[in-house]
């Protein structure tokens, strides 16, 4: 089949994340494919990708599996955060009721270094209960969706960075900033500075966008909570960059095509 009689297939990319925006701008300028990408619609104003958008959830796997279907998507790419383990399961469990190709789109996790304090644990609530032992004035930068995992921690003070404001129930004892990264060391540095800062919490997203706290952490000597990722849905191929994930939907959309 030539190029001018091939199909457009249609790709659906799940996730507000970096990569799944440069994995949009990738893939979109190719004519032989309709690119959606589905955002949770959980921050106010979103940095919007190339190509189509649509924003909001499925309805579950039964309903994400019911969109694969209605709108004849050919493959599917989990580019989701690293902890949006939920749209993970739910992807996981669609692409197979819907026979839709599907790869997950991880950035690499984080690797403590010489000089590193990390203090590693597995969930939001094993990090509430270390901290008490770790120091008084937190930096907390696991997002608002978890913070009344820290709620009970009244002794406590918090540094909150968020995208959007956080609702409640949160500590009693917290001051919120609102940013959104890339961030810097000299930033970063500063803020662990003015505001007294002894202990960081951050869950291991990856990336260099917000890594820049891990430096000034190292150099300052602070030690930081690191929640663990939750693993990925069994059998689920990954890609560790965009990158990858052309490389793989190429192979898979020849081999579908193919005779």
């Amino acid at each position: 089949m030539n190029d001018a009689a091939r199909p457009v297939r249609h790709v659906l990319i799940l996730g507000g994340t970096t990569e799944a925006r440069r994995l949009a701008g990738l893939l979109v300028p190719d004519p032989s494919l309709r690119v959606t990408s589905s955002l949770a619609g959980r921050v106010a104003a979103p940095r919007l990708p190339a190509g189509e958008v649509r924003v909001g959830g499925f309805g579950g796997p039964e309903g994400l599996a019911r969109w694969l279907r209605e709108h004849a998507v050919d493959a599917l790419i989990d580019a989701t955060h690293p902890f949006a383990d939920t749209i993970s399961r739910n992807a996981a469990l669609a692409a197979a009721t819907a026979h839709v190709p599907l790869l997950a789109l991880r950035r690499p996790g984080w690797v403590p270094g010489p000089g590193d304090r990390w203090h590693q644990v597995t969930s939001l609530d094993e990090a509430a209960a270390a901290l008490p032992a770790l120091g008084s004035r937190i930096f907390l930068t696991t997002g608002r969706m978890g913070l009344a995992h820290f709620a009970h921690l009244t002794d406590l003070w918090f540094l909150v960075r968020s995208v959007d404001a956080p609702e409640p129930p949160y500590p009693p004892r917290m001051t919120t900033l609102l940013d959104r990264g890339p961030f810097t060391v000299e930033g970063e540095r500063a803020l662990l500075r003015d505001h007294h800062i002894d202990v960081i919490v951050t869950k291991d997203s990856g990336a260099a966008a917000t890594a820049a706290k891990l430096t000034a952490a190292r150099e300052a000597g602070v030690p930081v909570v690191v929640v663990q990722r939750p693993p990925l849905p069994e059998g689920v191929p990954v890609a560790a960059g965009p990158e990858g994930a052309v490389v793989w939907l190429r192979e898979i959309l020849n081999g579908a095509g193919s005779d």
